[in-house]
């Protein structure tokens, strides 16, 4: 009888290293074929996960009223920013979620800045984790320190009428944040543009007030394959 019981362990413990293993591997470096909407006037999500907040700001900052201050949004780029108003999209990548990151728009790479971070902060605590990861319940993680000292890759993008900074930000365990571009090239829509080793999350800052959002805030969202929002082209109208 003991026998069977220690076997009995014995095997859920080596299945349950091998999905482990399997999960650490080969799941979460999976590289799905996405198909990116071909419409003119749409920018699509820049990543997998949750939507977490949708913030306007005026006068280069946005309010924060936990923080009991205004945050600028150059404390979240660490560029001057292209504009002063304008919205900000935060998506909460899981390590459940495929963590390549996509170009949103076709544009051209005007900078890049990747700033290091003395100590990176854990982004959330075990409870929002299990909400966040399993629950899918939506948690406003913008007021969390994190969002300003941690490491980050800004990458300005360029789209003519609509200018744009995707803010990379590295979790506690994140091994490394790695760039597919550089400053200068073309990027068409869904086109993969860096990966994210663990969890981690992914800012989407839109200089431009008059865009039409098509997500809410706890919405599960793909890159290159999600349409955040539509925006209206120049000489055209708006889609």
């Amino acid at each position: 009888m003991v026998r069977y019981f220690l076997i009995a362990i014995f095997s859920v413990v080596f299945i349950g290293l091998i999905t482990l293993l399997y999960l650490r591997k080969v799941w979460f470096y999976r590289d799905p074929v996405r198909e990116c909407p071909s419409e003119d006037g749409v920018i699509v999500a820049p990543a997998d996960g949750q939507v977490i907040y949708i913030k306007p700001f005026r006068n280069g900052e946005v309010v924060s009223e936990k923080l009991g201050r205004p945050i600028k949004v150059e404390e979240i780029t660490r560029l001057p920013a292209y504009g002063d108003r304008g919205w900000i999209v935060g998506i909460y990548m899981s390590p459940l979620d495929v963590h390549f990151n996509y170009s949103p728009v076709a544009a051209r790479v005007e900078e890049m800045v990747h700033t290091q971070a003395r100590v990176n902060l854990p982004m959330v605590d075990l409870w929002e984790y299990i909400r966040l990861t399993y629950l899918r319940q939506a948690i406003d993680l913008f007021s969390h320190r994190y969002r300003l000292v941690n490491e980050r890759l800004t990458i300005f993008l360029d789209a003519g009428g609509l200018k744009l900074a995707l803010v990379e930000i590295a979790d506690r365990f994140v091994n490394k944040i790695r760039p597919f571009i550089k400053v200068g090239d073309r990027l068409q829509p869904g086109q993969k543009i860096s990966f994210i080793d663990r969890g981690s999350q992914v800012d989407l800052v839109i200089f431009r007030e008059d865009v039409r959002f098509t997500v809410r805030v706890g919405q599960q969202v793909y890159g290159a394959q999600t349409i955040l929002a539509r925006y209206q082209v120049a000489g055209g109208e708006a889609t």
